[in-house]
């Protein structure tokens, strides 16, 4: 039996925190003995892991590249405090409009020589989340396999840092065509490493968790009730949401009203912006809720206004629960909306997202057959990680 260890960073409600707990949750332990380590041990995915996948003792170092400055320096680790605020210094002085993920890059970097290697060796290592660094440096596996989740092109990153820890890793998995295309535009000279591994689903999983029961007050009748569920960063597009809604506000379909579920940086400026348009009552921020599924059954229309997705599972969620979709057009939104059959693609700007939204309201039928045809189809693919088990053998 293959010693596998999988890492990723916590827990907490999350796309990709969802899809790493169906893996878990679809994955063969009669083949496979699996070690979970976990930087932090937090979130509320934590309660719902399988026993089978056994989970490591959390090691303090690790959980320190989300902590503050501030709660490292008061925890007297004071060589990753440094390390921590050089990190920032770097990123300050990087020209790039979006410094999240570059910042990311180089907490690691400079983190990295202060965390204690895993002592123990493995047949195969699969890091699940990005950055990769510690996969790459700190654990000794005959087999390294890293995920990308994100649509590359879409980000900004170091490449040449990227790089030399990509170059570590004997496969990385991609979760769609599309991911694959604009990662290997990005890093051309991996494309030999590239296998394909979608998202895992759950039909009867999801189906059962949507019929809990949630406050009836949230979803009035007499509206038409739109909701998205996301991270609240810029990725995802509701400032663009919020600016749509007040559109379609102006054009008098004041019964339009758009829920969210989520949490993240941005909720402080979305909170704003939603004052800003006098929208307090109809664009409801409902916070973090560990099952969406239940408001996702009950929406007239679920929505992906995103900027940019690698694919996006709450797309799959929505679909296995027959509901009518529609999304901005984001680069890889076409691998998984046909477009006027499974779901609706439209341009990302906030005038196309309104007008959509109203042509789709206006239009009863319509929803009805979007949610029909996914009525009628079978996502379950359990089959995928056939895959990543056929790699993990030939080691």
């Amino acid at each position: 039996m293959k010693k596998l260890l999988i890492t990723s960073f916590d827990m907490e409600v999350g796309g990709v925190e969802r899809s790493l707990l169906s893996m878990l949750n679809n994955f063969d332990y009669q083949q496979f003995d699996v070690d979970l380590l976990l930087y932090s041990h937090s979130g509320d995915f934590l309660s719902l892991l399988p026993p089978e996948a056994k989970l490591l003792d959390e090691i303090k170092e690790y959980r320190t590249v989300r902590k503050s400055i501030k709660d490292i320096f008061t925890d007297n680790m004071w060589f990753i405090a440094g390390a921590r605020l050089l990190a920032k210094l770097r990123t300050l002085v990087c020209q790039a409009q979006e410094k999240d993920y570059l910042q990311a890059q180089f907490i690691w970097r400079y983190c990295l020589p202060f965390f204690p290697k895993v002592s123990q060796e493995y047949d195969v290592a699969i890091s699940y989340l990005w950055p990769h660094n510690f996969v790459a440096d700190k654990v000794k596996a005959k087999l390294k396999i890293a995920w990308i989740h994100t649509d590359y092109s879409a980000i900004t990153t170091n490449i040449q840092m990227d790089l030399s820890v990509w170059e570590t890793f004997d496969y990385i998995v991609s979760i769609s065509a599309d991911c694959t295309q604009a990662f290997v535009n990005k890093y051309p000279s991996l494309q030999h490493k590239l296998i394909l591994v979608e998202n895992l689903t759950s039909p009867e999983f999801i189906k059962a968790q949507s019929l809990d029961k949630f406050d009836p007050k949230i979803f009035c009748r007499s509206h038409f009730n739109l909701l998205s569920v996301g991270r609240l960063c810029h990725a995802k597009g509701f400032d663009l949401a919020i600016q749509a809604l007040s559109l379609i506000h102006q054009q008098g379909y004041t019964n339009i009203r758009w829920y969210v579920i989520g949490y993240g940086p941005d909720e402080t400026q979305l909170k704003a912006l939603i004052a800003q348009y006098k929208l307090e009552d109809n664009f409801i921020l409902l916070g973090k809720i560990n099952n969406p599924y239940p408001y996702m059954k009950s929406c007239d229309l679920y929505l992906q206004p995103s900027r940019y997705e690698g694919k996006a599972v709450t797309i799959s969620e929505a679909k296995i629960l027959a509901k009518a979709i529609l999304v901005t057009n984001y680069p890889t939104a076409k691998s998984q909306i046909d477009h006027d059959i499974d779901g609706v693609i439209c341009p990302s700007s906030t005038e196309a997202i309104a007008q959509h939204i109203i042509d789709l309201a206006e239009n009863p039928a319509k929803i009805s057959a979007l949610s029909e045809y996914c009525q009628h189809q079978n996502y379950a693919n359990n089959e995928e990680l056939q895959t990543l088990y056929q790699v993990i053998k030939n080691t």
